[in-house]
């Protein structure tokens, strides 16, 4: 499958921007890291973008992913792909084991998390944030609280790369397509 059968397997499935932008972000992490682990770079940005397709019609585990695993498979989504999508839900029985399925992991959370780090920032922008930044909000339980920071942690252990460099690798990647993510910044004021 090609990125652009992908998206629009999403364009399809998902209506919410914000979702939209959220497995463009992981895209733009997982990219970086195939590119860093010599891997298949279009398979791991099909991984990424699909990763959530089934969110909004099945937004509850243990359904998602469960449940749009077989919709994929209809669209001849590979096993591998499939098989990293099953494996980002911890509840779904289905251990990480490639390389691929730990970056999944591992980026899922954090690119949510850097999302709202960075509308919090004055300029709204992916810009702003930092490792730091990241590290503190992380301890602020109130902040962005349907994050699972285990999650994150935990991710970038099976990935096998220490936290603070793993935060900035994904800072770094989702920098590169901020415009497109909406995290280039906002707007200057004109009072």
């Amino acid at each position: 499958m090609t990125r652009d059968e992908a998206w629009q397997i999403v364009c399809e499935f998902v209506q919410s921007d914000n979702l939209r932008r959220h497995m463009l972000a992981v895209e733009a992490c997982m990219r970086a890291y195939a590119k860093k682990f010599a891997q298949d770079e279009e398979q791991w940005a099909v991984t990424a973008l699909l990763h959530d397709f089934d969110w909004e019609i099945h937004p509850a585990a243990p359904d998602h992913p469960m449940k749009g695993e077989p919709i994929l498979a209809e669209r001849g989504v590979d096993d591998t792909t499939r098989r990293a999508i099953l494996s980002h839900a911890t509840y779904s029985g289905v251990p990480r084991e490639s390389l691929m399925e730990k970056a999944l992991f591992a980026c899922d959370e954090l690119a949510g998390f850097l999302t709202a780090c960075s509308y919090v920032k004055p300029g709204r922008s992916i810009e702003e944030v930092d490792v730091g930044s990241v590290k503190r909000k992380l301890k602020d339980k109130a902040f962005a609280r349907n994050v699972n920071r285990q999650d994150i942690i935990q991710g970038a252990q099976e990935l096998g790369v220490p936290l603070d460099e793993h935060i900035a690798f994904c800072i770094n990647a989702m920098k590169e397509r901020a415009a497109e993510l909406g995290l280039a910044g906002a707007a200057p004021s004109l009072t």
